[in-house]
């Protein structure tokens, strides 16, 4: 087994666009969580929900967005969403 080369990984990239990718799930995350919580509510708010699938979708075609970024924008993308879960982890 010692014949055998480790894989070397150090010279890839990725690693932001990895993070960027990781934010932006992580909000989604929160609004499909949201949107569960208030569809099991006894009373659903059906504006909220539309409010919540509208801001999801928002998060999604930006995510889709990440994959042409260049690093600046994959990294402003990343920090704009990194503001908003943080914020909205908060409210």
């Amino acid at each position: 087994m010692s014949d055998i080369p480790s894989p070397e990984f150090s010279g890839l990239e990725g690693g932001e666009e990895q993070a960027s990718e990781d934010v932006l799930q992580e909000v989604v995350n929160w609004y499909n969580t949201q949107i569960v919580k208030e569809r099991r509510a006894p009373v659903p708010d059906e504006e909220r929900i539309e409010e919540l699938k509208a801001g999801r979708q928002a998060v999604l075609a930006d995510q889709a967005q990440l994959a042409t970024a260049d690093p600046e924008e994959a990294e402003r993308i990343a920090a704009v969403y990194a503001a908003r879960l943080k914020e909205l982890n908060e409210s």
